[in-house]
């Protein structure tokens, strides 16, 4: 490789009608989703040009890379209202009704699809090889949840996606790292650019609608797993927080970007709970064998959070809040009590079928987090006699989990009050949901032509894999739509092509021109390495902006020393170096996490209350304030003066609640 090739990459420009950035499950259900209605456009004598560029490869690409042990979200007869306020109250209260009850009511299509595709779901005894749409019962761990032998569970879905969009529209290996705006509009998205990850080419794309699916955002907090565990977190480490950051320097509003995730897990694995609280009745004890959620003092501890603690199920951060509170009072470690809920399993059991259920245990992990498996073979844990221990883990932001970041969107047209009562007096407009709630595309962004889905989509948590994938299929149509309604229309690109160059490829000039320096080639005064500066950012957001160096605790003082250190870092990330094409990469998933992180910040420093004790304490405001906060915090990103606007949107039930059970 000569240096002239690699400071200088050949440009490979191209003009589509939709662009899907992404190969997660979201940009497979809208790929899957695309295939009929393009054969439908082409036969009305309109033919739209389609092309999905991934950064990876779409086998393997997305949160379900390595696979799952079941979908969580499957509704059968439960009615999609119920859903949707299980989604509130997960979530503390704050979700936009309209997109989960939309949600809801098309995700089964999806699960059914994957069923015909080859995905084996467990089914009830007497209905074994009966498909779930010809009524066949599920194996359920939960209400929403169901079992599923999923290994494979992404090749089967990126198999249909592949064959029902064409191979010929696909391009792996391209990491797409900025969208431009159009010339003659500037909140409208006429292109994107990015780079080749294994040639030296630049790939710019014009468009005149584009999906944004590349998922949430991994390590912008230190990770508990350091030295030789570097790498290893719970959710997908590719997760750059590139939807967010793209989007944001689009200038589309984001919202709740306060809310992170912080899941807890078999500890040092990550590996999955949710089987062994559902499906096998585990319970989680403190180091005295107690069953600490049901003792008097975590009620007491929950008082203050009416009425989410007197829901059907504790919300997820609440849950970790009485974990916390008793480790921090010295009752840790937590474990796990696999011991006595595969002892009590076994009580009516043949050995045949303790042994087949003690398979599945383990088959837990090697379907979707084999290196817990390994953890356990390494520590020699067999889990029917020996407890494992538990942990939250460093947070993550991501839209489609129990978490509830991500850009404002416009919701469903049929569905909310069909009167004007929702509305501000000020603002009152016709129309079934609240005004600045729709604007016709379902899952458009504030940007016109950017649509978004799954981890993307803000203010509408659980969706994981199925939501993802129904959610992309939404997307699809509202998109074929947009482009039929402005087929006219031509994309120009507000910048050109060679400031598009020397932007991307600053990282990788910036190392051509002060390699020869000196002779350790990672030790120079003119650049910094994209690893050493992403330690920088974790450390920042791990002791400032409560990470679990705090006990993800905060303050508004402690957010004034991570403002003011991530603006040096910004300004120290413009000397990023990347001797090659990995590095680059490196280099631009630092930026885009820079980015989201800083949003993040941004978001906690407005919100002045808890709202998610469990995942994040403002120790200056640690309590939930219903009167002044049950809102959402959304916010808007000035790419020129690099300034954000944070403010409130008012939050408002579609879906009546119920009073809570006292």
């Amino acid at each position: 490789m000569s240096e002239g090739t690699f400071g200088n990459p050949e440009v490979v420009e191209e003009e589509v009608d939709i662009l899907l950035i992404g190969g997660g499950m979201g940009a497979c259900g809208a790929a899957y989703e695309l295939g009929p209605w393009l054969e439908q456009a082409k036969a009305d004598g309109h033919e739209i040009k389609v092309k999905l560029v991934d950064k990876a490869a779409m086998d393997r690409s997305g949160a379900v890379a390595q696979g799952l042990s079941a979908i969580n979200t499957y509704l059968g007869d439960n009615d999609p209202a119920d859903y949707a306020r299980m989604v509130s109250n997960d979530l503390m209260g704050i979700t936009r009704d309209d997109l989960a009850y939309d949600l809801g009511r098309h995700v089964d299509d999806s699960v059914h699809h994957f069923e015909d595709w080859g995905l084996p779901i467990w089914k009830q005894p007497g209905d074994e090889g009966k498909p779930l749409v010809d009524g066949g019962k599920p194996v359920r761990s939960g209400k929403w949840q169901i079992m599923i032998n999923g290994e494979s569970y992404k090749w089967i879905v990126a198999e249909a996606a592949k064959k029902a969009l064409g191979t010929e529209r696909i391009q792996e290996r391209v990491f797409i790292v900025k969208l431009v705006n159009d010339k003659n509009d500037p909140n409208r998205v006429a292109g994107a650019v990015g780079f080749n990850v294994r040639e030296h080419k630049l790939h710019v794309y014009k468009f005149k609608a584009c999906l944004l699916v590349a998922g949430g955002c991994v390590n912008i907090f230190r990770p508990r797993s350091v030295g030789e565990g570097t790498g290893r977190a719970w959710y997908p480490v590719w997760n750059a927080g590139s939807t967010y950051a793209m989007a944001a320097e689009a200038g589309a509003e984001l919202t709740m970007m306060e809310n992170r995730f912080v899941p807890a897990r078999f500890k040092d694995g990550y590996g999955p709970v949710g089987a062994w609280f559902l499906l096998f009745k585990s319970k989680a004890i403190n180091a005295y064998g107690e069953e600490y959620l049901s003792k008097d003092g975590a009620q007491e501890l929950l008082k203050p959070y009416y009425p989410y603690n007197k829901a059907a199920v504790t919300p997820s951060c609440l849950r970790n809040h009485v974990m916390l509170n008793e480790m921090i009072e010295g009752r840790g470690p937590i474990y796990m009590d696999t011991v006595t809920a595969l002892g009590d399993l076994a009580k009516n059991m043949t050995p045949k079928e303790i042994k087949h259920l003690e398979a599945e245990a383990w088959e837990d992990f090697l379907d979707m987090c084999i290196g817990q498996a390994g953890v356990w073979a390494g520590e020699n844990i067999e889990p029917e006699k020996k407890n494992s221990e538990l942990m939250p883990t460093e947070p993550y932001l991501l839209g489609s989990h129990s978490g509830c970041c991500g850009i404002w969107v416009s919701g469903p047209t049929d569905l909310g009050a069909p009167t004007e009562e929702l509305h501000a007096e000020k603002d009152k407009v016709p129309g079934h949901l609240p005004n600045g709630w729709n604007w016709g595309y379902r899952s458009m962004t504030t940007v016109k032509g950017l649509f978004t889905a799954a981890d993307g989509v803000g203010a509408s948590g659980h969706k994981f894999s199925s939501g993802s994938h129904a959610e992309g299929r939404m997307c699809a149509k509202s998109m074929v739509k947009f482009v039929m309604d402005n087929k006219d229309w031509t994309p120009e690109l507000n910048t050109s092509v060679d400031e598009l160059i020397e932007d991307i490829y600053r990282p990788v000039r910036t190392f051509l021109e002060h390699k020869d320096y000196t002779t350790a080639i990672d030790v120079n005064p003119n650049y910094i390495t994209p690893k050493m500066l992403q330690f920088r950012l974790q450390k920042i957001m791990d002791e400032y902006v409560a990470g679990v160096a705090t006990w993800y605790r905060t303050n508004a003082k402690m957010m004034e020393v991570a403002e003011g250190k991530l603006e040096m870092l910004k300004e120290d990330a413009l000397k990023m170096r990347a001797k090659d094409l990995h590095e680059l990469l490196r280099a631009w998933e630092n930026y885009h996490r820079i980015l989201a992180a800083e949003a993040h910040m941004k978001h906690i420093q407005f919100r002045e209350e808890s709202r998610y004790p469990g995942f994040y304490y403002r120790m200056d405001h640690n309590y939930t304030d219903e009167e002044n906060w049950k809102c959402f915090v959304n916010s808007i990103y000035d790419k020129d003066s690099k300034k954000w606007t944070v403010f409130k949107r008012a939050h408002v039930d579609i879906v009546s609640k119920p009073a809570p059970k006292d």
